[in-house]
């Protein structure tokens, strides 16, 4: 009988394994969190079905799913990009999860990566929902994907940044409270279901460039007009998203 030797090798994980395994946590976190499904996907869905199928809002010409799904699809990127994920990691903050992953094997900036992955992950499982009820609505979309793409990408790049931006700088109740009031002002004002055209000409100069508007103004155009690349929206997105992760990263507190 022979003595078996072992030779343990005590170190981390190979660092994309880390940022997997943690993407997959955030995402198990977010879906399982029933305020966060009601706002990433109850609510969206909800609004989608009845405003589609009760004349409740003047959308102008065409049939109201046509005018209606790009607005609920730029909602469903901010409910998660931005008012999910202030929300979750302002109270990872004020619990200290944050400060002992901080400390762990996984470098800071994996941790945004992880964060980053699961969003996209919680995006495209939206995406698909809305889209598949929209087509039961009789949905008929047109224009170019790679737009649409783009718009999405650079969406939820500016509403990521803002999102940590406001987790990283405010106590978690505060961030709780301006999440979901931002949530519903932009919700009103910002295209989504009231289109532009109905508030004066100097609201809406100002409501366009805000990054909800530049958003399902672009998907709409893209989506419902079947127009080209939309360069000037995707140019407000960029600046937000430009601004909003510079800022994440110059203010955001771990602790």
């Amino acid at each position: 009988m022979t003595t078996a030797t072992y030779a343990p090798a005590p170190g981390a994980a190979p660092l994309p394994r880390m940022i997997a395994a943690q993407a997959a946590l955030e995402t198990k976190m977010l879906l399982r969190n029933g305020e966060q499904l009601l706002l990433t996907v109850v609510i969206p869905t909800l609004l989608l079905v009845l405003f589609s199928s009760v004349d409740i809002v003047d959308t102008g010409k065409g049939r109201s799913v046509d005018f209606l799904t790009p607005g609920i699809l730029a909602l469903a990127v901010m409910s998660t990009a931005f008012t999910g994920q202030a929300i979750a990691t302002g109270f990872e903050r004020r619990y200290g999860v944050l400060k002992r992953l901080a400390s762990s094997p996984l470098p800071r900036w994996g941790l945004m990566t992880a964060k980053t992955v699961s969003v996209l992950v919680t995006e495209i499982l939206q995406i698909v929902l809305l889209t598949a009820i929209a087509f039961a609505l009789g949905w008929s979309p047109h224009g170019n994907p790679l737009a649409v793409l783009l718009l999405l990408v650079l969406g939820t790049a500016a509403f990521s940044g803002l999102g940590l931006l406001m987790a990283g700088t405010l106590k978690a109740e505060a961030t709780l409270a301006a999440a979901n009031l931002v949530f519903l002002l932009l919700l009103v004002g910002g295209g989504v279901i009231v289109p532009m055209d109905k508030y004066p000409s100097g609201v809406q100069d100002v409501l366009g460039l805000l990054p909800i508007s530049a958003l399902s103004d672009g998907l709409r155009d893209v989506l419902q007009h079947g127009a080209g690349t939309p360069w000037g929206d995707l140019g407000i997105l960029g600046v937000w998203a430009v601004a909003g992760l510079a800022a994440a990263g110059a203010f955001f507190r771990w602790e």
